[in-house]
């Protein structure tokens, strides 16, 4: 598991511009803050680890959790 306290590795931005949420085909936000990809319309946040975006619905966090 990565280190909270580290800095977070970067996410290519070519990569980020065509990633889409795997549910619902809409655009991803960037958090940076938690290292997420934000889908608002499936309300579901990826995880960003070790700079890769896992992008699998069941490791997915919903977005009214905190």
């Amino acid at each position: 598991m990565q280190d909270p306290t580290a800095d977070p590795v970067p996410v290519d931005p070519r990569l980020l511009e065509i990633l889409v949420c795997p549910l619902t085909r809409t655009t991803l936000v960037l958090d940076r803050e938690r290292q997420e990809l934000v889908s608002r319309a499936a309300g579901l946040a990826y995880p960003i680890r070790d700079g890769i975006p896992i992008m699998l619905p069941d490791e997915a966090r919903h977005l009214d959790e905190t």
